[in-house]
């Protein structure tokens, strides 16, 4: 497979292409330090893989991501960071990432890039057993049987939990669930309450977790 890795950090960067290159099935295609080198070289390199870190000057990896992933054959993305954030995390699943992984693992990136090759996703270094369509080019995956999953959820619980992992706000929510924001409001208290969370990036992280 070819990488590409956009890092601001010259040493992981170094490291990271150093560990990948040693891999018999793993090329480098390029190296760069922001989003804009990572959306050059995704566009010139034909990477299968981009591998990006978050927080960079100028154009940050999610803006970079969400150019990457809109091209008309776009390469898997997956993320490599520092900040194992709820909120970063379901940013980065909702734009369409194949994975989230923890730069303290570097040893861990290329058995996860071949995951993610497979068709699988990987979130922070844990590989998701079933075949998610995060990343554009991923086998598409059978909707996921949440009654399974959140069994103590009423439909439109879940209904709203799947809608709030795609990355929706409460009226986007409202609109796409036929229902009122208040309505919306009521279900996420209900949804919190019985599965113990804090908050609705808690309930999609819940959600993308579950599905290992």
């Amino acid at each position: 497979m070819r990488v590409v890795i956009a890092d601001d950090d010259a040493v992981v960067a170094e490291s990271l292409q150093i560990v990948l290159d040693a891999q018999p099935d793993i090329e480098v295609a390029g190296c760069g330090t922001d989003g804009a080198d990572a959306v050059r070289l995704a566009a010139d390199a034909a990477p299968d893989i981009v591998l990006l870190d978050i927080q960079m000057p100028g154009m940050d990896g999610l803006a970079a991501a969400e150019k990457i992933l809109a091209s008309p054959t776009p390469p898997r993305v997956v993320f490599l960071t520092t900040f194992s954030d709820d909120e970063y995390i379901v940013r980065a699943l909702a734009l369409g990432a194949a994975g989230y992984l923890i730069k303290q693992d570097v040893a861990g990136v290329a058995p996860a890039l071949r995951a993610v090759m497979a068709g699988r996703s990987v979130l922070e270094g844990e590989v998701l057993e079933r075949a998610v369509a995060l990343g554009a080019g991923a086998p598409a995956a059978e909707k996921p049987d949440l009654t399974a999953i959140f069994p103590q959820l009423t439909d439109r619980e879940r209904e709203v939990v799947a809608l709030i992992a795609e990355g929706l706000d409460n009226r986007e929510v409202a609109a796409a669930a036929y229902m009122g924001e208040g309505t919306v409001r009521n279900h996420i208290s209900s949804i919190l309450a019985k599965l113990g969370l804090r908050n609705r990036t808690q309930i999609a992280v819940a959600y993308w977790r579950a599905l290992r």
